[in-house]
């Protein structure tokens, strides 16, 4: 594929705000321009959607498909059928930007056209590997049908502008554009972007930059639009969900009672990670709202780090005992609760006695979840300028966190017990489906037709490391009632949930009812026998 000599860096500029709000669809002006010999850019041709990292990536490239889909473009699964290959990066570890980088050989040797997206071509755009190619930026996601237009020309379109709301920073593109979802029983809704740490080792922060909330009237809408359309859960995503609503003047907690009061029956809402910092200051409200039947009770905090000193060197606000009193508080108020953690091994100023504070931290809290992390250098930062840990000795620190982490057996006391579990997606293991309890603890049911999207009593057969087996239970009473039908989605309660007032739910009207035929049929007998 030949190059531009002169592409276009930025064209947020060129085209006014007011021209994107009156065209469905604008044509950027670029100064250069080529063309792909015998390509001829239009609606009807296949993308491929490649997205490497975290949920808020997933988010974008479901919103940048259904975009590319509502005008006229086929997402397909498979690369060699494409036209275009969208890859949205991830740039918090380098074994993810590695893949991201080959795959954009390999869509060069295919003689693909390419449109880059994500936190890399975002944070670093000028490598050299990224030079001459198509780029839409992390707040740019809904002019993603320009840039594939242009790119299927052959012209090269890079949009890398901040989004700006009255001065302040935005949180991205609307959230009421269409979605192609990767499962349509999930809707993941971004709620802010950026954060408000400078964390020496992290590379995201250079991406996407300092905090920008949605406002939550938009984060409300976009949850009821999603829950009309189908949806049994809502995944709240960013790079920190606790700091949201600090650039506006509102809580996290707010935000989750407002999202509460429209989450009905037989769906449930799952929170996003937050750093210690900001949890810290709601932790009676988190408690309550966590305790709540439609909120999983899980939370994904990340600590780290088991030293003091190392945290300090990494910049993130808080202490080993911070982050204890996160859980311990938690775990006493919310009962069952689940709290997975990261711990980053062989960070450049980490002992030999740090790493034994993070081995004793993780010991003493038990996580069932952890994510067990090598420390890459990413370019750019703090820490990669920092003098490194020994290779062989960090993966060694890994090798010892993993080894540990793998001796704890979270479910091995389960069998016998019963849930009621959320099914949402097929499981990969042939034959089962997978479905998540109140603590979103996974558990695989054999597959049966009408599972899917519903609330299923279960009974745990087998656990594994990460997983129960259950079987779903029949018996008499509630639990026969649950996932088989609109009758069980009216009359079985979620487990802990108070039954509203007769007078003013839908059970209510099936219990009034069937009492008032019983009054009537009693009366009835009364009268024939006093007659």
């Amino acid at each position: 594929m030949a190059c531009t000599e002169d592409p276009l860096v930025d064209i947020e500029e060129l085209v006014s705000t007011e021209e994107r709000l009156e065209k469905t669809s604008v044509v950027p002006k670029v100064r250069r321009r080529r063309e792909r010999e015998g390509v001829v850019a239009d609606s009807t041709q296949k993308v491929f959607v490649k997205t490497w990292g975290c949920s808020h990536n997933t988010s974008d490239s479901e919103y940048m498909a259904g975009l590319l889909a509502s005008h006229g473009y086929e997402i397909v699964d498979a690369p060699a059928e494409a036209h275009l290959w969208l890859l949205n990066s991830c740039t918090v570890k380098s074994p993810a930007e590695d893949h991201f980088r080959n795959m954009l050989l390999e869509a060069k040797e295919s003689d693909k056209a390419v449109v880059l997206a994500g936190c890399v071509p975002q944070g670093a755009p000028r490598q050299s590997y990224l030079q001459n190619l198509s780029v839409v930026g992390v707040q740019q996601i809904d002019r993603v049908v320009e840039v594939v237009e242009e790119s299927l020309k052959g012209h090269v379109v890079r949009l890398l502008g901040q989004r700006k709301v009255d001065g302040r920073k935005a949180g991205g593109a609307r959230l009421d554009l269409p979605k192609i979802r990767k499962n349509a029983l999930i809707e993941i809704i971004p709620i802010n972007t950026g954060c408000l740490n400078q964390c020496t080792y992290c590379k995201t922060k250079h991406a996407r930059g300092e905090l920008g909330s949605y406002p939550p009237e938009e984060i409300v809408e976009r949850a009821k639009q999603a829950l009309r359309e189908g949806v049994k859960e809502l995944w709240l995503t960013s790079e920190d969900t606790g700091a949201y609503g600090r650039d506006l003047g509102f809580t996290l907690p707010q935000l989750l009672w407002k999202l509460v009061d429209v989450i009905p029956e037989g769906c449930r809402m799952r929170l996003g990670m937050t750093n210690p910092p900001y949890i810290l200051e709601h932790l009676e409200e988190m408690a309550a709202i966590l305790s709540h039947p439609r909120v999983y009770k899980f939370l994904h905090v990340p600590v780290q780090s088991g030293s003091d000193a190392v945290l300090a060197d990494m910049r993130r606000e808080y202490t080993r005992d911070d982050f204890v009193r996160v859980v311990e508080f938690l775990r006493e108020r919310v009962p069952g609760i689940h709290v997975a953690t990261d711990v980053i091994c062989g960070f450049p100023t980490e002992s030999e006695e740090d790493f034994a504070e993070t081995v004793q931290l993780v010991r003493r809290v038990g996580f069932s979840t952890l994510f067990i992390n090598q420390f890459y250098p990413r370019p750019g930062t703090p820490a990669a300028r920092m003098a490194p840990v020994d290779a062989r000795e960090k993966k060694r620190r890994t090798k010892l966190m993993a080894e540990l982490f793998r001796a704890y057996l979270p479910y091995q006391d389960r069998v016998g017990r019963r849930y009621r579990v959320l099914v949402t997606e097929r499981a990969q293991e042939a034959g089962y489906l997978v479905g998540h309890n109140e603590s979103y603890e996974q558990v695989l049911v054999g597959e049966q037709d009408g599972l899917l999207g519903g609330e299923v009593e279960v009974e745990v057969v087998e656990t594994g490391k990460f997983f129960m087996k259950g079987r779903v239970v029949v018996a008499t009473g509630e639990a026969s009632l649950v996932g088989h039908g609109l009758l069980a989605s009216w009359l079985a309660p979620s487990r802990g949930e108070p039954c509203p007032s007769t007078w003013t739910c839908r059970r209510g009207v099936v219990c009034c009812s069937l009492l008032a035929l019983l009054v009537a049929l009693l009366m009835s007998r009364c009268w024939a026998l006093s007659a």
